[in-house]
């Protein structure tokens, strides 16, 4: 893209670009913003926002144990909570049952804490939704 063809839409971030310069040389430039952009971004927010709240909805409703909402608000995977953790990633998905997670030892619960930076007896209260 050239400099001059650089998106300039007003926005509240700049972006850092590569473009090329009237010599025709790569060089960087600032683009105030994109509204092709913006709108991607936006649907991708509103998308983590509805998994988070249909994870919610889960562990109120016993389905779920709290694990699976904090993974979805910290846009986590099992696999990146395992290797956070250092459980496997079985263990993971077993601790995403309600009827397990209640029996997990504090020792295990502060790890998915410190992992979603919660102290443990927020981790813990919110498992009582589903009991």
């Amino acid at each position: 893209m050239k400099k001059e063809d650089l998106p300039q839409d007003k926005g509240a971030i700049k972006d850092l670009c590569y473009v090329v310069d009237e010599r025709g040389n790569y060089t960087t430039g600032l683009s105030d913003g994109w509204e092709i952009k913006v709108k991607a971004l936006d649907v991708a927010w509103d998308d983590i926002k509805e998994k988070t709240a249909a994870a919610l909805a889960e562990v109120k409703s016993g389905k779920a144990s709290p694990i699976k909402y904090y993974m979805e608000r910290s846009i986590m995977d099992v696999g990146i909570v395992a290797a956070y953790t250092g459980f496997w990633r079985w263990q993971v998905k077993r601790h995403l049952k309600p009827g397990v997670f209640k029996n997990l030892n504090d020792k295990k619960l502060k790890k998915y804490a410190d992992l979603f930076e919660i102290e443990l007896e927020e981790l813990k209260k919110m498992g009582e939704y589903g009991a």
